[in-house]
């Protein structure tokens, strides 16, 4: 689905007001079920890279880089993912030869290229067979409102260009949960991108010394070769405005934004129409890495794929917020 628009406007309007009562109810659910879970400790570091608010901030490049950091410093990490949009329940290893997204989700197949990952909808059964298969830490992609795995250390990442929406819980607004109780239980806030949403003044009004790692996602070489060339580009992430924007300041020819809902499972007819858009435009196709693993099998040979990673402001900062983790890990 996508995103309701009065979601991310300041006041949200009627709509917002008339679904306060269904927020306040979904946030007490929330509470009861985090206070009657007793969590599971793993015995080795966990780390959980979550948001506060439904769709894309970023969270898988930024579980990808801090697992990429542990490993350069002797831990061997496992990515622990529910697997969204999969059949599977798991536990299971996720093997990108043989799985595919309708079996464990888009993100894990990305994850699983980067180090041993497993989706499981039950996250301490995951978090077990991966300590069984030898994890030295666990890096969670999503999994923050989640209360069955102690988390040693926990990031919240926010998109800059969005924040925090109107500030309401879900259905009213996009917060999973209010921003109180998130950040009494982050250990630091990831902002990726320019901060447009004033979301750093929002984070100081209710937690002033948590620490703001500040980043940006920096697109792949592939960029570079679509530079000045006419694209049609589509995609089913959380924000595919973000993802057209960067094609736009790299110069790239617009040709077509087509936009799917997030997670969207591309069919052999999406195909047909968006090959149909680029031939009329002379355009190339163009999608992101999430959406390519979504692409139906042997269709991705004419579709350039952007791949992202992370820039960090300030490493030093971030190494510091790892650093208890790799001590932990040596124990």
């Amino acid at each position: 689905m996508r995103a309701p628009d009065f979601w991310w406007q300041p006041q949200g309007g009627i709509a917002t007001a008339l679904l306060e009562p269904a927020a306040r109810a979904y946030q007490a659910i929330a509470a009861l079920r985090a206070g009657t879970v007793r969590p599971w400790r793993a015995g080795v570091p966990v780390l959980c890279v979550g948001n506060l608010v439904v769709g894309g901030a970023g969270k898988t490049p930024v579980a990808i880089d801090v697992a990429t950091r542990l490993a350069a410093r002797g831990v061997a990490p496992h990515f622990l993912s529910r697997g969204y949009g999969g059949r599977l329940a798991g536990p299971v290893r996720v093997e990108p030869n043989r799985h595919g997204y309708a079996e464990v989700g888009d993100e894990p197949l990305l994850l699983a290229r980067q180090a041993p990952t497993w989706v499981s909808c039950d996250r301490a059964a995951g978090a077990r067979a991966a300590v069984a298969a030898g994890a030295g830490a666990i890096v969670m992609d999503d999994g923050f409102q989640n209360p069955s795995v102690a988390k040693d250390v926990s990031f919240v990442v926010v998109d800059g260009r969005r924040g925090f929406g109107n500030g309401r819980c879900l259905p009213a607004g996009p917060l999973r949960e209010s921003l109180a109780s998130g950040l009494a239980r982050a250990d630091a806030v990831v902002l990726m991108g320019v901060d447009e949403s004033g979301a750093a003044q929002a984070i100081a009004a209710v937690r002033r010394a948590l620490p703001i790692l500040r980043a940006r996602a920096v697109p792949g070489p592939e960029l570079a070769e679509l530079a000045g060339k006419p694209v049609v580009a589509f995609a089913g992430i959380g924000d595919p405005g973000k993802f057209f924007g960067t094609l736009r300041a790299a110069g790239c020819r617009m040709q077509g934004e087509v936009a799917f809902a997030d997670h969207h499972p591309y069919s052999a007819a999406d195909l047909v129409s968006l090959r149909e858009r680029a031939r009329v435009t002379a355009g190339l196709l163009v999608t992101t890495a999430k959406d390519a693993a979504r692409l139906p099998a042997g269709a991705a040979a004419d579709v350039r794929v952007l791949t992202i990673g992370v820039e960090w402001e300030d490493e030093a900062v971030l190494e510091t917020c790892l650093e208890p983790m790799i001590a932990n890990s040596a124990r």
